[in-house]
């Protein structure tokens, strides 16, 4: 930690637990990631409907807030957006497929790992 990111890196965090969200926030950017955070899928895919220079992680949970699920919007995100590393994670069984490359984790996940994910995402 502490290492400064080449290129402006950018993770998109899209949870709706606000405690959680700000703890992935904080733990990217203190490992110096450009962080977006979203509450809703809705918003994180305007997000990636724009300008996105940078985006390497999008890290979602299943169950959201708003109509759209975390796993619907991983198949938006690969579509527009193949090599973009995505990981969705929840406390349940996963019961929907998700796209080619994406990967699942169950909760709870180690902060350890998030940070190795970024650092894998930004190779890419």
């Amino acid at each position: 930690m502490g290492q400064v990111r080449p290129f402006g890196a950018t993770a998109l965090i899209v949870e709706d637990d606000s405690m959680q969200r700000a703890m992935l926030c904080l733990l990217l950017e203190e490992s110096g990631y450009r962080v977006i955070a979203c509450e809703r899928a809705e918003d994180a895919q305007a997000v990636l409907e724009g300008t996105t220079q940078g985006l390497c992680l999008l890290m979602t949970d299943v169950q959201l807030a708003g109509r759209m699920t975390g796993v619907e919007l991983a198949h938006v995100a690969k579509a527009r957006n193949p090599r973009l590393d995505v990981v969705v994670t929840s406390g349940r069984p996963l019961t929907q497929p998700l796209p080619d490359g994406a990967k699942f984790w169950a909760k709870p996940w180690a902060p350890l790992d998030v940070l190795r994910e970024a650092e894998i995402a930004q190779l890419s």
